[in-house]
């Protein structure tokens, strides 16, 4: 018998549906269709059904036609739907995507598309071959390459710029660009898609979708053009063929054989994110483009021709204008021309038109994020294009890592925030939020008093004036005899005393974020205690440092630093600096000082103080004894050991690293031996917060525990590489800052890059999440969702 042939391909699970979600409100399964209703190419010509154990066969009337109907196509996962109850129902691709018409006319604001072929079509002032453009048809891509023929350039690379499927229907004599959109926002196009999932596969896959629903559906696919006022929509389109739906590669691949003989085109898709900056691997491949092209290279030759370069997004305007600026960066550098500005008009177009502060400011962080990584590039080309990259912007990036720390503050710098947050409506929180697990108030008036056993180390929660007065007469009494001591108070959000009690101020509607900004006020709050609300006036309101100078008179010792360390996220290199400095310039002073240390609960960011301030201690004063590991065999044990395996490739990087990771460990059991009742440790708590994932309710809550587990994971890591340092800088009595050593040593030596792509590979793929990267991370460490306060200056 002849080849066999399935009627409906089998089971088209979506790719994106795990992404997505599935369907809408409106649409069904299209399976009370018969396989004779659906399949109308075989109904028609059917001469006769032969059933057997496989599937009905279908014969055609010349005998020359065999179809095998498989049972598959009642189990598909094909859905129909439609826009409105007045609108006919049809296919949805990828079961929740209408195909729409991508380029409304009103959006070719130059007029360019009846004249050029592509709507926004223009050239960059001055005399650089820099084209951009919006989407055109294949015709109009067609007379866009020949224009630029026109005007003499033998050299054409173009680049489109989309990270959205696109797909060309064969229409009168011309195939128009179409894409997938949803239903709740025809305006816009899929972005954000998965890694795994390019656009050009999901563009194949789509395609086959089309051809498929076409023809079950006597060769007629529904589109919409008008999204506006939906006239006449949707709109038929006959496809009789796959060849009648081409993708973006063969729409802008195909030119090179009808191009004339002598020019030379090379087409790249390089996608862009549709809002904000880049990201460095987009970057990296926009360089390695200009190392591939040798008309685009500083070599020692006579300068060739510059090549045209043309870019394209769905508009014309965001993507491409960045692309442009690119191309402009790369052929002033060739022509030696520098210093020509990014676009001034970036930062200025996000406040036009009516919307809310929060949308205001937001934007304007994606467009100064954007402008900020545009300055780099230009300095990267500077450095890089000479040495004919020899690095790539990823690798540049972890060289100066500095910049990420510049960039994670870029939203704190200049906001500005008034009295009123505090004095009018604003809540202020009792001490209630650092509850005193370690029952230490009754005995020290501190709420989780602790210390290192046998060391001059202690920690706790934030302290009254009493409290404080009573720790330091502990210190101080004949027993201790601490005549110096270091106080160093680590929290690095408001922080009032008011009537003998400790407050922080928050949101009403964010108990759980603090505020960074410092006021003082001596008036009528509303205060929410630990049982109840209620109205209070402050007899007195003291500032932490006020605290600590009414206790320097009796104690003339004392010292107070602040130093401000994030809640949960590893301190930075500035701030490892900064307690060895206390604790060097303490120690030159009174080798048998204390150190104590706070933060709002006593737990987290003092670990970390203590752990920092024991590691300094054993280098000064001489390691302890380690006993041997004990063999633990509980669930998890090498990760609460913490064996994750890109702790132990940092540990095969350093010299004598498991020797430094050892010593980490040993400190943090130490500090965190007096610790049990807090169930805080810190190689446990990175496994602990990291399983929490799998009971979150939400994909929010859960991204918010993958980023404290990698937090924790980070803090971790930087007690090891500080380690490290104390051990190598040791001969030279630390006179190289930390900061300094991890840019000129740790960072050549690949640290940086470990972090940047860190996360749990025993679990996951790391690149899947954004959140492994130290741009991303470190941002998110200082985004709170408090309500927008203040003014724009």
């Amino acid at each position: 018998m002849g080849t066999t042939a399935s009627a409906a391909p089998v089971s088209v699970a979506s790719p994106l549906e795990s992404v997505h979600g599935n369907g809408m409100a409106d649409s069904r399964q299209s399976l009370s269709m018969s396989p004779f209703q659906t399949v109308n190419i075989h109904n028609n010509r059917a001469k006769s059904i032969i059933t057997n154990k496989v599937a009905p066969v279908v014969i055609t009337y010349n005998c020359r036609q065999e179809f095998q109907i498989h049972d598959d196509i009642l189990k598909t996962n094909y859905k129909v739907g439609r826009i409105s109850d007045a609108m006919p129902e049809h296919y949805l691709v990828q079961g929740e995507y209408f195909m729409v018409q991508d380029v409304y006319s009103k959006a070719d604001v130059l007029k360019t598309t009846s004249p050029f072929g592509a709507p926004n079509f223009r050239q960059v002032k001055g005399s650089f071959p820099l084209y951009g453009m919006g989407q055109p048809s294949m015709n109009g891509f067609k007379r866009v390459l020949q224009r630029i023929q026109q005007q003499g350039q033998e050299e054409i690379i173009f680049f489109c710029l989309r990270e959205e499927p696109v797909v060309f229907l064969h229409i009168d004599d011309d195939f128009v660009p179409y894409t997938p959109r949803r239903k709740e926002n025809l305006h816009e196009n899929l972005h954000n898609l998965e890694k795994e999932e390019t656009a050009d596969n999901l563009e194949l896959t789509i395609r086959k979708e089309l051809h498929d629903f076409a023809t079950l559906n006597e060769n007629v696919f529904y589109v919409y053009n008008d999204i506006e006022f939906f006239k006449d929509e949707p709109q038929k389109v006959s496809l009789c063929s796959e060849e009648d739906i081409h993708v973006t590669e063969e729409v802008y691949k195909r030119p090179v054989f009808t191009l004339d003989p002598l020019s030379y085109y090379r087409y790249y898709r390089l996608p862009l994110p549709m809002e904000g900056a880049p990201l460095e691997e987009d970057f990296d491949a926009f360089v390695n483009i200009i190392r591939e092209s040798p008309s685009l290279s500083l070599g020692k030759n006579p300068p060739r021709k510059l090549p045209a370069l043309l870019f394209s997004c769905q508009v014309g305007v965001g993507r491409t204008n960045i692309a442009m600026i690119l191309g402009t960066l790369v052929m002033n550098h060739l022509q030696g021309r520098m210093g020509t500005k990014a676009d001034g008009e970036m930062l200025l177009f996000v406040f036009q038109g009516s919307s809310t502060k929060d949308y205001f400011l937001r934007r304007s962080m994606q467009s100064l994020e954007l402008y900020f990584y545009l300055i780099l590039f230009n300095a990267y080309l500077h450095e890089q294009y000479p040495l004919a990259f020899v690095s790539s912007f990823s690798q540049w990036m972890c060289c100066h890592v500095w910049l990420y720390r510049l960039l994670a503050r870029m939203d704190l710098s200049e906001l500005s925030a008034p009295a009123e947050l505090v004095t009018k409506g604003t809540r202020v929180a009792d001490e209630y939020l650092a509850p005193d697990v370690l029952s230490t108030v009754k005995e020290m008036k501190a709420v989780n008093f602790r210390r290192v056993p046998k060391m001059p180390v202690y920690g706790m929660a934030q302290t009254t004036s009493e409290a404080t007065g009573a720790v330091l007469a502990h210190l101080t009494d004949e027993k201790r005899k601490h005549s110096h001591v270091l106080w160093v108070s680590l929290q690095d959000e408001l922080v009032l005393e008011g009537n003998g009690q400790i407050f922080s101020p928050r949101e009403p509607s964010c108990l759980d974020q603090h505020i960074f900004e410092i006021v003082r006020a001596q008036k009528w709050l509303e205060v929410t205690l630990e049982q109840e609300r209620q109205m209070k006036m402050f007899k007195s309101c003291l500032t932490v440092q006020e605290i600590f100078n009414k206790h320097k008179s009796s104690h003339r010792g004392l010292v107070y630093k602040r130093i401000p360390l994030p809640d949960c996220a590893a301190p930075g290199e500035e701030d490892f600096d900064r307690l060895l400095d206390g604790m060097k310039s303490t120690l030159a002073e009174d080798s048998h000082s204390a150190f104590v240390f706070n933060c709002s609960n006593g737990k987290g960011r003092t670990t970390t103080a203590m752990v920092v301030a024991v590691l300094t201690l054993w280098h000064f004063n001489g390691f302890p004894d380690f006993a041997d590991d004990e063999i633990v065999s509980v669930p998890d044990a090498k990760y609460t050991k913490g064996e994750f395996e890109v702790v132990m490739q940092l540990v095969r990087l350093l010299p004598d690293g498991h020797r430094m990771k050892r010593e980490v460990d040993m400190s943090l059991d130490s500090v965190s031996e007096t610790m049990t009742p807090m169930h805080y440790h810190l190689r446990e708590i990175i496994i602990c917060t990291y399983r929490q994932m799998k009971s979150a309710k939400t994909e929010k809550e859960s991204q918010q525990l993958l980023l404290r587990s990698l937090q924790y994971l980070e803090r971790y890591i930087y007690l090891i590489l500080f380690n490290t340092y104390l051990h190598l800088e040791k001969k030279h009595s630390w006179q190289r800052s930390f900061t300094v050593w991890m840019e000129e040593v740790a960072a050549r030596a690949g640290v940086y890059d470990i972090l940047n792509q860190l996360g749990f590979s025993e679990f996951e793929n790391p690149k899947d999440t954004p959140l492994a990267r130290l741009r991303c991370r470190w941002r998110q460490q200082n985004i709170q969702s408090l309500p927008f306060r203040g003014e724009f200056v």
